[in-house]
């Protein structure tokens, strides 16, 4: 196979992965971003790339968005909103950083492989990704490695969060580039 028929594969996962998740859950997401003081987004390692690029479109739509762990983080506090994900569901500092959200108020959301995990049991809203898990490479879910699935359906979830977003706030491409970088 040569590089382009595994990027059509990949896109063939991707389609199908995406199409499983529940809309009334992502609506739920939605509907907490709009109600949030402050959004505060987690992950770890490749899931963590992926929440600094939602926190970055959420900034460009005007959003008081962190990503956790940054020094310029302020505090989580009750009417905020902590979207942690994590495949697994079983990272343990995330589950501790969940179950902190919890205790705090924020309303948690959890988007996950598992949504019977650790982090998916303690969330307010359960989005799950019906991706394959890192130690799942022979599943057959997934022609790609570890959790390669799981993060780019992340990506391009957050994406559409972002979208939708932008629909319900009737907002346009051109507003954001307003708060792009402009220092290079």
């Amino acid at each position: 196979m040569n590089t382009t028929s595994f990027t059509e594969e990949i896109l063939a996962e991707l389609n199908q992965t995406l199409t499983l998740i529940d809309d009334t859950e992502a609506e739920k997401l939605v509907a907490g971003i709009l109600q949030a003081q402050k959004i505060f987004v987690a992950g770890g390692g490749r899931s963590g790339f992926m929440a600094k690029a939602f926190v970055m479109r959420m900034m460009h739509v005007g959003l008081d968005a962190y990503v956790v762990g940054e020094t310029v983080t302020p505090n989580l506090e009750p009417g905020d909103i902590f979207i942690v994900g994590s495949g697994s569901g079983e990272t343990q500092s995330l589950a501790a950083m969940t179950e902190k959200a919890k205790d705090i108020g924020a309303l948690v959301v959890a988007i996950t492989i598992n949504p019977q995990s650790t982090i998916g049991s303690l969330a307010d809203i359960t989005i799950e990704i019906p991706a394959q898990a890192k130690a799942d490479g022979a599943s057959g879910k997934s022609i790609q490695p570890m959790g390669s699935l799981f993060e780019q359906s992340l990506l391009l979830f957050y994406d559409a969060v972002i979208l939708r977003f932008m629909d319900k706030k009737g907002l346009e491409s051109d507003t954001m580039y307003g708060r792009h970088a402009n220092l290079e």
